[in-house]
């Protein structure tokens, strides 16, 4: 029993070292150009998407706004109180939902990251947060910013005050720098554990079968995968890593990329508190079924 466990042991630490090797300059990279972005260009972000209010662009504005909320490095609990803001200055709803469907899709740090998997499926991520935005956005537009009815209520969310406050530029780099890798470190590491056990325990065939030959079945799977798996863009890589090189094709990751960001437990939270049940039920009902049509699209294009 313990030549077997020693001998298990030894492969898992091997399996680990090598998918750390492969993966940790991506994670390492998105952590130090997140935080500068989000220590040296976040408010001019939040600026460029406060001016857009004053532009007479209507509809177009959905666009610019989806671009910006991938740009912006803040977490749910940073968008939405800053979000609550614009509101009150008198920025529609169909806006707002770009900039904030975008920015829980990705972000910078994320696409860095994402990097790992390979150029055609970051710029997929990176598009598919767009579209995701841009349509969000239209829906709103569609079913309420046009009929007068409000879509986000923002009167039961608490002031959030910004961490960055250092008056020395580097000081305030290097601790948002530190909040980023004590944040996101443990889940790199549960996933890099995770994916040995998978690389270990679980056959290529079973992956394969689950994720590649069955396209809308596999893309479904992948999907619903994300719900309970995605904690942290950070865990989540490593998985994709190894099952994207044992059969999984790029529809079902796309699928797992949207659904799992989307249902993120933490996001799901702070969305619950400003929608409303039938509101929130609407939420997951749009991202359950994009994530799925945009992977099936996905396997059809590629």
């Amino acid at each position: 029993m313990t030549e077997i466990l020693q001998r298990e042991g030894v492969y898992l630490w091997y399996y680990i070292t090598v998918l750390f090797q492969q993966i940790f300059r991506y994670w390492a990279g998105g952590i130090l150009i997140g935080s500068a972005i989000s220590v040296f260009a976040k408010q001019s972000i939040l600026k460029w998407f406060s001016d857009l209010q004053d532009k007479p662009i209507g509809m177009l504005g959905i666009l610019p706004a989806s671009i910006l909320g991938v740009l912006s490095p803040l977490c749910m609990y940073g968008t939405i109180p800053i979000a609550a803001s614009f509101s009150e200055k008198g920025m529609k709803d169909d806006w707002l939902a770009a900039f904030m469907m975008s920015s829980i899709l990705l972000n910078p740090q994320l696409i860095i990251y994402s990097s790992a998997l390979g150029a055609d499926v970051m710029i997929i991520r990176v598009i598919m947060a767009l579209l995701g935005g841009v349509l969000a956005g239209v829906l709103i537009h569609l079913f309420y910013s046009s009929r007068n009815k409000e879509f986000f209520t923002f009167s039961a969310l608490t002031s959030c005050s910004s961490r960055d406050t250092a008056k020395n530029p580097l000081i305030r780099y290097l601790l948002n720098v530190y909040r980023n890798v004590k944040a996101t470190l443990p889940y790199f590491l549960f996933g890099i554990l995770l994916t040995a056990a998978f690389q270990r325990y679980v056959p290529d065939n079973l992956i394969s079968l689950l994720f590649g030959r069955n396209q809308a079945f596999g893309v479904l799977m992948a999907a619903a995968l994300g719900v309970p798996l995605y904690a942290c863009g950070g865990g989540t890589i490593p998985l994709l890593f190894d099952w994207m090189a044992r059969g999984m094709n790029l529809g079902s990751a796309t699928a797992f990329m949207i659904a799992g960001p989307g249902t993120k437990i933490t996001n799901l939270g702070a969305l619950k508190v400003i929608l409303g049940i039938k509101r929130f039920a609407l939420y997951l009902s749009f991202v359950i079924v994009f994530s799925w049509v945009m992977g099936v699209i996905v396997n059809l294009l590629f």
